[in-house]
């Protein structure tokens, strides 16, 4: 397996950059970018307590309001084959600057909305930001990492899971005084993340690009690699059951704003624990292959039994917060994977690979809540553990063309 080449590099730590070293031992623009993830992904937790409000404030059916989800990951998945070409022309910094900074208007702006319409068109604004912010970080934290990728990845879902966790208890402390909120309080934490970034991340490393400009058509060439393809593929399956969960499982659980952003809270907690402590280690003993068709396995499992009891209020959030570790472990299992599936830029990697998860996400929450109203409640959550098997069985059947991730030298 060739190595795969970087796809930033500073100047400063270029002697460094392969040097292994603890998790904490990061540059200080590993940092910055670390901190401006936990608050731009705890954007996305902050909005999920308030679905329910929303429908309810708005006269939204739950399909309607669902769309706040499909707008934001179709924008993002069509917007993520741009992000190379942006951050190879205008740098790191640059990028998940103006990132953060769209984030920050469409939020505002869906706070102050009045319609589930253009609350619908906003978020596809706010998805096209943080299209921008994702690719761009997670690109940045492993190339800038001096501790290999494997690590860096590890810190990169820590602090997705430190934002997820944290912003449901927010988002239900925000919501419980008005669905607004939320929205509100995610335009202020961009600008705490934007102050945090432009005066955190060192000058020397700020606008550093890829050697050479990405082209347009990159993501689409890096699909070629049938390992990557894979991934692309089984992540797209995977995220039709993450987002069903996240998206629909609020309108069952019968629970008020702060009730959910507990839930979500343990959700998000376990999610954050398993991404940094157990992932690793099951990817030592087993593999990153045969630990991620297990991972799926389980969840596909927990998605049935909430499908069995839907109308069971307890097991409905027990299956809810213990899926958190099973996501926790697969998130971090699959991006290590994708990073090492195939020898071309990693930022056109992410890129490639995020385009076909997002598809997953962006068709799962409409469609969850169309089949609840065509059928019944249980139907949903059927659907999408019979889409996360189906995950389990492409990575099964593709196995000879992805095996080498687990002899990658991490």
């Amino acid at each position: 397996m060739p190595s795969i080449p970087q796809s930033v590099e500073s100047p400063s730590n270029s002697s460094v950059t392969h040097k292994k070293s603890g998790l904490l031992s990061q540059p200080r623009a590993v940092w910055a970018v670390f901190f401006a993830s936990i608050i731009a992904f705890m954007g996305l937790g902050l909005v999920d307590p308030i679905l329910p409000a929303i429908a309810k404030n708005l006269n939204a059916t739950q399909s309607q309001v669902t769309l706040l989800f499909t707008s934001y990951n179709a924008v993002m998945a069509v917007a993520m084959l741009i992000t190379g070409a942006i951050s190879s022309r205008i740098g790191i910094k640059g990028t998940l600057l103006s990132g953060i900074v769209i984030i920050a208007v469409f939020s505002a702006l869906g706070g102050l909305s009045n319609g589930i319409w253009t609350l619908v068109g906003l978020r596809g604004g706010w998805g096209l930001g943080n299209s921008l912010f994702v690719a761009t970080a997670l690109a940045a934290i492993v190339s800038l990492s001096n501790s290999g990728t494997a690590t860096a990845i590890i810190l990169y879902e820590a602090a997705v899971g430190l934002g997820i966790s944290v912003g449901p208890l927010l988002g239900g402390w925000l919501g419980a005084m008005s669905w607004r909120g939320p929205f509100l309080g995610v335009a202020a934490l961009m600008v705490i993340a934007f102050i945090s970034l432009i005066t955190m991340m060192p000058k020397a490393g700020a606008q550093t690009a890829v050697k050479s400009k990405t082209s347009l058509l990159d993501p689409f060439r890096a699909l070629k690699h049938r390992s990557l393809l894979t991934f692309g593929i089984s992540a797209a399956l995977y995220n039709f059951g993450f987002f069903t969960l996240l998206a629909y499982s609020p309108f069952v659980m019968g629970l008020d704003a702060h009730g959910l952003g507990f839930v979500f809270l343990g959700w998000g907690i376990l999610l954050a624990l398993t991404s940094v402590f157990t992932a690793p280690k099951l990817q030592n003993w087993f593999g990153s292959i045969k630990s991620m068709c297990a991972m799926l396995t389980l969840f596909a499992v927990l998605l049935t039994v909430m499908g069995i009891w839907t109308s069971t209020q307890w097991v409905v959030i027990a299956a809810v917060v213990l899926a958190g570790a099973v996501l926790g472990n697969n998130n971090t299992l699959i991006t290590t994977a994708v990073m090492n599936s195939a020898p071309v830029e990693r930022a056109t990697a992410s890129a490639a690979y995020s385009f076909l998860r997002f598809i997953g996400g962006a068709i799962a929450p409409f469609f969850a809540g169309k089949m609840a109203e065509w059928f019944n409640p249980h139907v949903p959550f059927f659907t999408g553990a019979v889409f996360v098997l189906l995950a389990a069985v492409v990575i099964g059947l593709s196995y000879k063309h992805i095996q080498h991730v687990d002899h990658v030298e991490h």
